[in-house]
């Protein structure tokens, strides 16, 4: 049974993460502004001015510095978070792996956005894509609900024992970011008492117990350190259905790595991540209305990937297509590779589609056009670009 939530808010999603990052009060909160995610940092800033958090907010000279300043203050014993988007990543991107090989639990939001060049301020999935590798884990949400949610999640995943990575909650730019709903916060104790207290196992500043952080490795021990952090990311996968049953319980809400919605008699589907699946979602009841046996999968884990229920999922599929928000020039775009390596050649048919770059609103009849191009000629696999403009 539910706990009775706060009155409903009309809030971005960016607020919307502010609102969670409030409640969860983290003791160090290291910052650099950049479009689209300014708004989650300007927001819970006015939060800590008006002594409603009481973290340590650093203003810091770059994106580098502020998860540089992450991990020392993950490492010594506080709860941390941050947020960025695009470039900000980008910069960022060398201690994003140094943060995962270091085992430092901090949790960012990524408002994400297309990156350069040319220069592109909306969104697509682009930023998180460059640090697919990191060690990170990726959460995407759908609407400013689940960015709330998931942000709550968070850190009791980032700070499993188990896992002990950074987490990014990844909200695309705008479109869930700087875009209003109605958002059900859950009160202020309950998060609390869900997050619970920050604990490592192994504090830096703990001199009673000395560790080795941030060893220089060779070649004799840097393999099975590199091996331990895959190992950890996928005891996420694990994890992260036993911490949303528990969050359900307290929101009426469900989270999951994966989502199917119609899919049980569909011969057709769709695999996508991020806001595209609300539309996704309408589309598929047209569809359905018309007769079209269609079905959608929405992954909300991108990292760690839910390999084994896409598979089963997808199976007695005819054809199934994956929407990607981001392009690998010379390769398979990011998501379609995954699900490819996933499948194996289960779905008869597996379509690479690439939609909504740089912001390109992606629109009911887009997602369409995709469906269509489930059944129509031309060789699995080939990438078809979706919503281009003529000549494109």
């Amino acid at each position: 049974m539910a706990l009775e939530l706060a009155t409903e808010q009309l809030l971005s999603g960016g607020e919307a993460v502010a609102h969670a990052m409030r409640q969860i009060d983290p003791e160090v909160v290291p910052v650099y502004p950049i479009t689209p995610q300014t708004p989650i940092i300007q927001a819970f800033a006015q939060f800590v001015a008006d002594g409603q958090a009481t973290g340590e907010l650093i203003d810091v000279e770059s994106e580098h510095s502020a998860m540089s300043a992450a991990i020392g203050a993950a490492l010594a014993g506080a709860r941390t978070m941050t947020a960025t988007a695009s470039q900000g990543l980008a910069l960022m991107a060398e201690v994003v792996y140094i943060a995962a090989g270091a085992r430092a639990p901090v949790v960012m939001a990524v408002g994400n956005r297309a990156l350069s060049a040319p220069i592109n301020i909306h969104g697509d999935h682009s930023d998180s894509m460059l640090v697919r590798d990191s060690g990170a884990l990726q959460l995407f949400a759908e609407n400013a609900q689940e960015a709330y949610d998931l942000t709550v999640l968070a850190p009791r995943l980032a700070e499993h024992p188990a896992v002990l990575l950074p987490v990014l909650v990844c909200l695309d730019g705008f479109t869930i970011t700087h875009s209003a709903e109605p958002v059900a916060l859950l009160p202020d104790q309950v998060v609390r008492d869900f997050v619970g207290e920050y604990r490592i196992p192994h504090p830096l500043l703990k001199v009673a117990e000395p560790t080795t952080q941030g060893p220089f490795a060779m070649p004799d021990y840097f393999f099975e350190i590199k091996r331990s952090q895959v190992a950890a990311i996928d005891a996420a996968l694990d994890i992260l259905p036993v911490l949303a049953q528990e969050l359900e319980r307290l929101t009426g809400r469900r989270l999951a790595a994966m989502e199917s919605y119609r899919l049980e008699d569909s011969e057709l589907a769709l695999v996508c991540m991020g806001s595209t699946a609300g539309t996704a979602k309408d589309v598929v009841d047209e569809l359905r209305e018309e007769g079209q046996a269609v079905g959608l999968v929405k992954l909300t884990a991108f990292r760690p990937f839910p390999s084994g229920p896409l598979r089963e999922a997808l199976a007695g599929r005819r054809a199934a297509g994956v929407l990607d928000r981001s392009v690998s020039p010379g390769g398979h775009p990011a998501l379609y590779a995954e699900v490819a390596a996933a499948l194996g050649g289960a779905v008869p048919r597996l379509v690479s589609l690439v939609a909504g770059l740089g912001g390109r609103d992606i629109q009911p009849e887009t997602l369409r056009e995709g469906f269509r191009s489930l059944t129509a000629d031309g060789v699995s696999g080939d990438t078809r670009y979706l919503g281009l403009r003529a000549g494109g």
